[in-house]
């Protein structure tokens, strides 16, 4: 993969709180992240991207993916995502309000690369999205 195939790459926010896809939004602004960010607001569209996969659209880079969905639970998504061949091998980082051990152990055990907790203070978002966006769009290798 070249450099150029990373940035035209897109990151999948799946989010329903718009508050929280503005602030994600800013957050990656700020850092001036050049990759196409597209939004899921609920479950059930994170699904609909399957067939968009299969049919040959163009992976995402990362998906940030929130549990507390509407229509489909985050986590019913994840296990659904690395249940398919075509979305497997997607880095899945769970960017969610939730510290429950449960929704941490199982979102690891159904294949999440990273569960991070949403600071609740602006500066602190900035921090992690700054984070997010260096590990997964700039040093990781993706599949």
């Amino acid at each position: 993969m070249t450099t150029l195939d990373r940035y035209n790459r897109p990151v999948l926010l799946v989010e329903d709180n718009p508050v929280d896809v503005d602030l994600t939004l800013r957050a990656f602004a700020r850092r001036k992240l050049t990759n196409p960010v597209e939004i899921a607001r609920d479950g059930e569209e994170a699904l609909d991207w399957i067939p968009r996969w299969e049919a040959g659209a163009t992976l995402p880079l990362v998906i940030l993916l929130d549990l507390k969905l509407p229509r489909v639970h985050g986590l019913d998504v994840l296990a659904q995502w690395k249940a398919h061949a075509v979305s497997r091998a997607i880095p899945v980082v769970v960017l969610t309000t939730s510290t429950e051990d449960k929704d941490i152990a199982t979102a690891y055990a159904l294949g999440a690369n990273s569960y991070i907790v949403k600071p609740v203070d602006f500066s602190r978002f900035l921090e992690v999205a700054a984070q997010v966006e260096t590990y997964w769009c700039e040093v990781n290798t993706p599949a």
